[in-house]
């Protein structure tokens, strides 16, 4: 075998010396050298080249442009053969055409959707009622997007299907998205919902499915692509190059490239094609694109709020909230820019005008926006005084957002105070008794419509809180800080005696930011109604001590407190996420009622009586106690009639689906 290869490799060797040889000696050199000597030892034609820049003409190409647009031409589409023939016609033109040019057909595998059952995405109650249809195509802004052969947004190649289940936000759908996601949730039949990037089209789906994840949506979020601008009023196109709202980004949703069914071989008619069944890299569960547009009507927000104006300087009231979300939204912002977080629900800050003249921006971003942020808002945080003075701090809010803010106030740090917390400084300062926690701070509920919450409590029912440093009130008996509404309010007045060194302001930043990041990021949210019910019971209690007629609304109170503890349990053993949400996130809403008060929210509206009781109630039973008119009574059986239906819908609401 060696002898072989070595008389293999010399004759090689012999061969091309021959080769030189030849070349070197069959040539005359007395003779005149070949004709297709300057062809090939010609260099760059620096004039040609100049000539053909010169003649690229930047006219021509916006007239191809505009004919190869004419029409849609998805590949195989009657204007993807309308292409083919225009391509044709100009490279075999008779003054600048090619050489030569041909067509070469195949027959390969493609994914189209099923016009006779256009793809939908909807999302539905518990009691199978719609609440909100994605849009099956774009919306028009010309003539371009009413062309009947626009297809459908869809994902070429995701199988068919009808998958429904609990909505999951899973970032970019990565194999650590989902890895993360189902350390605290099971996600077996749930629909994930993805943003472009992090990870291949398919690859979301794919990643998705060992999770039992059973359907994938996938959007373009606004600030991967827009540069955060959203609005098609003035922001998108056709105003500019960015996206519209309803824009979606089809593709195809594969990870192999080339005829799936003939992989490494031509596509012709007659090539051996493997079984459809065999085909690798495409999604094994459905998953379908959508815009943002439709995006964030399925994610639910949060909003972080406080007004701007003021009656002169305002460094107190209310520019020391102000800075205070400044501060939030850099920091958070920040690790936004940077890739480290995004929130699972949108958060909205709302920097409000005209609060001073009675609360009316706000009011009025409510009226406008009121169907959406009635569906779709978890919780209004609201920090207008972030500081009245650098004692401790003081909050209010719905009793189901007690523990929330006794869990940030824990983690922050009290000012001066290195080894204690807000929450321990707190309890020193405010406490109370529990019948089920024991000692615990003070909570004060947002009753009436002293700030920017009034609007989102009793105008649309809304969950909400409110935070600020205060004063020790064993120290002063000031009604509230002394340069409240005066010339005074100044930075000099703030820096000197409100909060040197503005270690209370940093304070509250964190605390209203803690709770910002909980509301806004966990899975399931955290309120709890066990802490309503206890809050409606000591209601009830002052409330039968005043009038012991009121049996019915002692039931309904038996049955939300009924409900909440049922509620409680599912919390605890079941991973309906998606429908305990709404249950918690819609509570509030079953205490609004129309025909009750101007104020509509019939457990926070404001109250004249002095009694820590239903304020409806305890205001018509101090008129009638002290007119003894019958009329007047009648209004008292009237308001505990609404307060009982209210409460008996808020059980209701609590259980329904669990029964």
């Amino acid at each position: 075998m060696l002898k072989k290869v070595l008389i293999g490799s010399l004759g090689g060797a012999a061969v091309l010396t021959v080769g030189i040889l030849l070349g070197h000696y069959a040539i005359d050199k007395g003779s005149p050298a070949p004709s297709w000597l300057p062809d090939v030892s010609r260099d760059l034609d620096e004039s040609l080249l100049q000539d053909f820049m010169d003649a690229v003409d930047n006219k021509k190409i916006e007239g191809f442009l505009r004919d190869l647009t004419k029409v849609p031409h998805m590949a195989t589409s009657a204007g993807d053969e309308a292409t083919v023939e225009y391509m044709m016609q100009h490279w075999n033109d008779q003054e600048s055409g090619l050489d030569q040019a041909w067509r070469q057909n195949y027959v390969v595998y493609l994914s189209f959707p099923d016009p006779k059952k256009p793809n939908k995405v909807t999302v539905v109650a518990p009691n199978t009622t719609v609440l909100h249809t994605a849009r099956e195509r774009e919306k028009s802004y010309g003539p371009d997007q009413d062309d009947p052969e626009v297809v459908q947004p869809y994902a070429a190649y995701s199988p068919a299907g009808s998958p429904q289940g609990k909505l999951v936000y899973a970032n970019q759908g990565k194999p650590s998205d989902y890895m993360l996601l189902n350390k605290t949730l099971d996600l077996r039949g749930t629909i994930a919902i993805c943003r472009y990037g992090g990870a291949g089209r398919a690859e979301k789906a794919i990643n998705a499915a060992p999770y039992g994840v059973v359907g994938v949506l996938v959007y373009s979020d606004p600030l991967d692509i827009n540069d955060g601008l959203m609005s098609d009023s003035n922001e998108t196109y056709p105003h500019s190059w960015y996206m519209p709202p309803s824009g979606v980004e089809r593709g195809s949703f594969n990870t192999d490239y080339g005829d799936l069914l003939t992989p490494y071989l031509a596509a012709k008619e007659s090539t051996y094609r493997i079984p459809v069944e065999n085909i690798t890299g495409i999604p094994p569960i459905p998953i379908q694109p959508i815009g943002f547009e439709d995006a964030y009507v399925l994610i639910r927000y949060v909003i972080y709020g406080n007004h701007r104006d003021s009656w002169v300087h305002g460094a107190i009231d209310p520019s020391s909230g102000t800075s205070v979300m400044l501060e939030v939204t850099r920091v958070l912002g920040r690790l936004l820019k940077q890739g480290r977080w995004r929130p699972r629900r949108s958060i909205i800050f709302g920097s409000w005008g005209a609060e001073e003249f009675g609360l009316i921006g706000s009011t009025e971003y409510t009226e406008q926006y009121y169907t959406k942020l009635s569906e779709r808002t978890v919780a209004y945080i609201n920090v207008d005084i972030a500081v009245f003075a650098n004692a401790t701090l003081r909050a209010s809010g719905m009793p189901s957002v007690q523990n929330l803010i006794f869990t940030a106030a824990k983690q922050v740090k009290a000012p001066g105070l290195e080894s204690t917390s807000v929450y321990d400084n707190w309890l020193r300062y405010s406490n109370r008794t529990s019948p089920a926690y024991g000692t615990v701070p003070r909570v004060g509920y947002l009753t009436g419509a002293g700030s920017d919450y009034a609007a989102f409590v009793h105008y649309l029912g809304i969950t909400a809180m409110d935070f600020s440093y205060t004063y020790d009130r064993t120290k002063t008996k000031a009604r509230i800080y002394p340069a409240y509404h005066t010339a005074y309010d100044t930075f000099d007045y703030a820096s000197r005696y409100i909060d040197p060194g503005f270690t209370s302001h940093q304070a509250v930043a964190r605390t209203a930011g803690n709770v910002l990041l909980r509301l806004a990021d966990s899975l399931l949210l955290p309120l709890n109604v066990s802490d309503y019910a206890e809050t409606l019971e000591a209601y009830l209690a002052t409330a039968l001590e005043l009038h012991q007629a009121i049996v019915f609304l002692k039931s309904a109170v038996d049955l939300f407190r009924s409900a909440a503890t049922q509620l409680d349990q599912i919390i605890k053993s079941s991973d309906l996420v998606r429908r305990i949400n709404d249950q918690l996130m819609l509570m509030d809403r079953a205490f609004l009622d129309p025909q009750a008060f101007p104020e509509k929210h019939v457990i926070w509206a404001s109250s004249s009586s002095g009694h820590a009781t239903f304020p409806g109630f305890a205001d018509a039973f101090a008129r009638a106690s002290l007119s003894g008119l019958e009329g007047d009574w009648f209004r008292v059986h009237h308001q505990i009639s609404i307060l009982s239906q209210a409460i008996n819908g808020a059980a209701h609401m609590l259980m329904d689906g669990f029964q």
